[in-house]
């Protein structure tokens, strides 16, 4: 009889983390996930796999938890001992990291070290292994020029990256000190239909629809001139799953290769809907920009493509339309999101229905 393997991830509620959740569910894994308790509901990505805890055999069940809280870290591996855990919670708002420094070091970088001491602590009295993986960030080379691929070094430019840089490094020192399969993904931007409303990407094409609707009039924006590497969130959970699945850990960077500035992706996505004339629609707020800015961020997966077998298929314009015809459909502009058309490889995300009630 073939073992049903566990997985556990933190984050689980945030676009990674409910797009890993669907994609290890079809992979045929029992799927926990630990969700931060909240007054407000904030579990939107993962309605659609939510089971009622009185359901027998179910295949994903979540539990209350926060990197923060070693305690309950520790208690939840020992109770659910999964085969893999995918860390994939954090404070990730690269601007907000500026105005709660403390509390982002203390999530995303103290947050992996808390992991890693649990995964210690079990390993050694249970005699079980467990695969780690980290969600490490394109964040963590900062100013360094691109493209930027494992050997580049470091020079972070926000509390967030500097934490992540932490998170990167405890991660292999406590592999070669103590033998724990753990691997970093330094993962360039990805975006979704599922991307937080306060991240740029979001901010663009839900505002779209919303002008188009007639609810907004412009959208305020920052540094259109920064340059990023942007891919699609479901293909960039696939490779988290491939690195574990190695013979050996080791860290990857992950990213299509392609740089896009801010204002290309705000021009494309008002191209998309007949709209030229986009100045006019964006304005510019200094509070957005960051003390310190990362210029141009460029992958060179060149690794992940050979080790892995990992190459990207959703181009930046299938990107942009996959989530203007999501925020198109959500205003009930359904015939501007219909005239946006798909490639083969990219497959338009319904709605999201309400946030579950707690059972």
């Amino acid at each position: 009889m073939t073992k049903i393997k566990k997985a556990l991830i933190t984050g689980v509620t945030g676009q990674d983390g409910s797009y890993l959740a669907d994609f290890l569910l079809k992979k045929g894994y029992l799927v926990h996930g630990i969700v931060r308790r909240a007054s407000t509901f904030n579990t939107g990505r993962i309605e659609h796999i939510y089971q009622d805890p009185h359901e027998k055999n179910r295949t994903f069940i979540s539990h209350y938890g926060d990197l923060a809280d070693a305690n309950t870290i520790r208690k939840l591996i020992y109770k659910i001992e999964p085969d893999e855990i995918y860390n994939l919670g954090a404070q990730s708002h690269v601007k907000v990291s500026f105005e709660i420094p403390e509390y982002t070091a203390n999530i995303v970088a103290l947050g992996v070290l808390r992991l890693l001491e649990a995964i210690k602590d079990y390993e050694e009295h249970t005699g079980k292994k467990i695969k780690f993986y980290q969600a490490s960030s394109s964040e963590m080379f900062g100013a360094t020029s691109p493209p930027q691929n494992e050997e580049t070094k470091f020079y972070p430019r926000s509390p967030y990256g500097v934490a992540k840089v932490f998170g990167f490094d405890i991660l292999r020192n406590y592999r070669e000190a103590y033998g724990i399969f753990a691997s970093n993904g330094i993962l360039f931007n990805h975006e979704s239909p599922r991307r937080g409303e306060t991240f740029v990407t979001r901010k663009i094409t839900r505002g779209i629809a919303r002008i188009l609707a007639g609810l907004d009039k412009k959208i305020y924006l920052g540094n259109l001139k920064s340059r990023r590497d942007w891919g699609y969130a479901p293909e960039y959970v696939e490779v988290m799953w491939k690195m574990l699945q190695q013979k050996t850990p080791d860290d990857y960077v992950i990213g299509t290769g392609e740089s896009h500035s801010v204002e290309d992706f705000v021009k494309t996505s008002f191209s998309l809907v007949g709209i030229s004339d986009w100045k006019k629609y964006v304005g510019i707020d200094p509070k957005y920009y960051r003390p310190t800015e990362v210029e141009s961020l460029i992958a060179d997966s060149s690794k992940a493509k050979k080790k892995l077998g990992w190459t990207p298929k959703v181009t930046f314009t299938d990107l942009v339309a996959i989530m203007l015809r999501y925020d198109l459909e959500i205003c009930g502009l359904t015939d501007y999101a219909q005239a946006i058309k798909l490639s083969k490889y990219a497959v338009a995300e319904p709605p999201p229905p309400p946030s579950f009630m707690e059972k």
